[in-house]
């Protein structure tokens, strides 16, 4: 079952607020339909919000489109999460809107979280009266100047005085939003901008231009990967975001390179497959317990795919061909690197075309690298305990294509080199920005983009607890994804880390915690409990044929390092 909306009878509306002929070259409307008319030409089916007086009127014409949900949030933290996830399963760009201020300033965490991820979020916020701007008079909700707070964690922000602008600003949003790198972009609003009478031209939707690589780099790249020993593939989150999985499979057979993927490129290629050996570690000093760490420094060429190549750790000798949209992250972490500029689908696709013409396929390989996998799944010593069994449990307990959200916790960390993932854009992290507290919300949204699939979040309790009001938010719309939290009474790696560093001394780390049953019953929603990892994978097989809102709570005592 989809989320559903609650039922909402439409009130009559101000005349300003007619209804569109969306068959008029020019019609008359508020700056406020206008806005909504540009998202809905763009494709937005789906705004994550919080209503606040100075958006009011861009909030009521979503009333004018029954194709349309705005989903209410309980925090303006939750409305950029959700967007996020929404984004980043969907492939779609989230919405969120929010009041300025506090509003935006709340939502700060969910944009940085996309930012991160490189997510196609578009932040439409709210401004104080255009009069007002800049002049720092303590007038409510002013912050002087807000758009300075957001510009490191967005790629592009505007702010639209009049209302005449309005088309320009979302034609310009949606095309930094679909070229280069997906990374979150802002359009802010003063209230009179939103509430004026304007004729306004016909709205056409952005057409994305096609991007361009250079087709002699191509070749250079080829001829290096078919001169190597011992090749590598380093896939990232690039890989799921430009739908380049087939291509990638495609390459890695021909040439039998076997696949390392980073926490974001989990799932680029099947865990089911031979070729892909795993996620490894983070950045290691070559003396890691991680087979795949021992592996990755046999290799004499890495191509790495979509990724920022930041915790790869390669050694002088390693050559890098790297493959990126964004041509700053070209050998920022790494001087001995050949760069692509382009689509990873665009590139994979001609590099491959480019190494038929100088190479046969190579023998099959399967016999070496299903050894390496069983090294790395089932062998106990490459493992941490009861962490492995928990993940192995959150893996038996979910379909092949569940989607598994990580929040910042012990069972997560060890899930990032455990859990084996089988399709692209089932397995999310808050990538490099760490978000604590950010895998139930954004859960939410992705299980709005995939409503027929399952949509699993584990936390910690400290971290569960951020976010826990948006239980509401799920129970309201029908948002059946399902949330697991591994609670230990405190910030679990914090007082582990503390202990150990200052001879068992910790503070600030245990928490006093509610009923976590009670809570899931106060919010009319489904509760278990599950004693130990068989009992979690019980209790989610359970949860997911139940399709509704599910917290699963999974008490455990303080569990050791997975690193």
């Amino acid at each position: 079952m989809n989320y559903k909306s609650p039922v909402n009878k439409k009130k009559k509306l101000k005349k300003v607020y007619t209804s569109i002929n969306a068959e008029s070259e020019t019609r008359s409307m508020t700056g406020g339909q206008f806005l909504i008319h540009c998202l809905h030409k763009e494709g937005v089916r789906v705004i994550f919000g919080l209503p606040g007086v100075q958006m009011y009127h861009a909030i009521i014409p979503i009333l004018d489109y029954p194709d349309m949900k705005f989903i209410t949030t309980r925090h303006e933290q939750a409305t950029t999460y959700m967007a996020d996830g929404y984004a980043r399963a969907g492939g779609k760009v989230g919405v969120a809107m929010v009041v300025p201020g506090p509003g935006l300033q709340n939502a700060s965490a969910g944009i940085t979280n996309a930012y991160a991820s490189s997510s196609p979020v578009l932040i439409v916020s709210g401004q104080i009266n255009r009069d007002k701007i800049s002049k720092d008079i303590g007038i409510l909700h002013e912050v002087n100047d807000q758009m300075d707070i957001i510009k490191p964690v967005t790629k592009w922000q505007t702010r639209v005085m009049k209302a005449k602008n309005i088309s320009v600003a979302v034609h310009e949003s949606f095309l930094q939003l679909r070229t280069g790198r997906p990374r979150p972009v802002e359009i802010e609003i003063p209230p009179e901008a939103l509430s004026e009478l304007v004729d306004f031209p016909k709205y056409l939707q952005t057409e994305t231009p096609l991007t361009k690589i250079d087709v002699h780099s191509v070749e250079k790249a080829a001829a290096i990967i078919v001169g190597s020993k011992n090749p590598v593939i380093w896939a990232g989150g690039g890989i799921n975001l430009s739908e380049a999985s087939n291509e990638l499979l495609a390459l890695a057979e021909y040439l039998q390179i076997p696949v390392l993927t980073t926490n974001e490129g989990k799932g680029s290629i099947s865990d089911h497959h031979y070729l892909s050996i795993g996620t490894p570690q983070s950045r290691s000093t070559g003396h890691s317990k991680d087979p795949l760490r021992d592996f990755f420094y046999t290799c004499d060429v890495i191509l790495a795919v979509g990724t920022r190549f930041a915790s790869a750790d390669p050694k002088p000798f390693q050559k890098v061909i790297q493959i990126d949209i964004d041509p700053q992250e070209i050998g920022r972490n790494y001087k001995n690197t050949f760069g692509i500029l382009g689509d990873a689908r665009q590139v994979l696709s001609k590099l491959l075309e480019d190494v038929k013409l100088i190479t046969k396929p190579k023998q099959n390989k399967k016999i070496t690298f299903v050894k390496m996998r069983s090294d790395r799944y089932d062998n106990p010593a490459n493992q941490v305990e009861p962490l492995a069994s928990y993940v192995k449990a959150l893996r038996l307990g979910m379909p092949d294509d569940g989607i598994l959200v990580t929040d910042m916790t012990i069972i997560a960390y060890q899930a990032r080199t455990l859990y084996q993932t089988y399709y692209p854009r089932s397995y999310f992290t808050s990538s490099y920005s760490g978000n604590l507290g950010s895998a139930f919300p954004t859960s939410m949204g992705i299980k709005v983009a995939k409503p027929d699939q399952a949509v699993v979040s584990i936390s910690g309790d400290g971290g569960f607890l951020f976010n826990s009001q948006e239980l509401a938010t799920a129970a309201h719309f029908g948002i059946n994804v399902v949330a697991v939290v591994f609670n230990d009474h405190a910030y679990g790696n914090v007082k582990r880390d503390m202990e150990e560093m200052f001879d068992n001394k910790s503070l600030g780390v245990k928490l006093t915690n509610p009923n976590f049953m009670k809570l899931a019953d106060a919010y009319g929603i489904v509760g278990m409990k599950a004693e130990s990892p068989e009992g979690l994978e019980k209790s989610l097989k359970k949860a997911i044929a139940l399709n509704k809102t599910v917290l699963i709570e999974v008490p455990i005592g303080q569990m050791p390092s997975p690193f």
